[in-house]
């Protein structure tokens, strides 16, 4: 009598269904990792070798409070680009310097980059050195 089965389990396990979906879920992977586009900006920063030219800087300042300066002599924020017209008009090349302290608002600088963007001036926002 013969009580052993016919059908006989192979204990072995095949990997090649295994390695084709990890080949395939990689190439997904690698495809649409490329096609996120990336935060990194290119800057070319500009280098101090030559001298600079000396001329009357238009100085806008805002303080913590919200109070606008043009110079020392403070101004409304709805008069700025009055203000800003009138001192640097018949400038080749206007620009301005921009004063934040630490603790403006963005709004408020926002606002006085779009002035500039919008009369097409120059910007410098003034910072102080980090101390090491």
């Amino acid at each position: 009598m013969d009580l052993r089965s016919r059908n006989k389990v192979d204990p072995n396990f095949s990997m090649s269904s295994m390695t084709d979906i990890v080949f395939l879920l990689l190439i997904f992977f690698l495809l649409t990792s490329t096609m996120v586009p990336s935060n990194v900006l290119e800057l070319k920063l500009p280098k101090a070798d030559g001298e600079t030219l000396q001329q009357e800087q238009v100085v806008v300042s805002i303080n913590n409070e919200g109070v606008f300066f043009l110079g020392e002599r403070e101004i409304p924020k709805q008069q700025l680009e009055l203000e800003l017209n009138q001192a640097l008009e018949g400038v080749e090349e206007a620009s301005f310097v921009l004063q934040a302290e630490e603790n403006t608002y963005t709004k408020d600088i926002v606002y006085v980059m779009d002035v500039a963007n919008k009369n097409r001036y120059k910007m410098v926002l003034a910072t102080q050195p980090a101390d090491e």
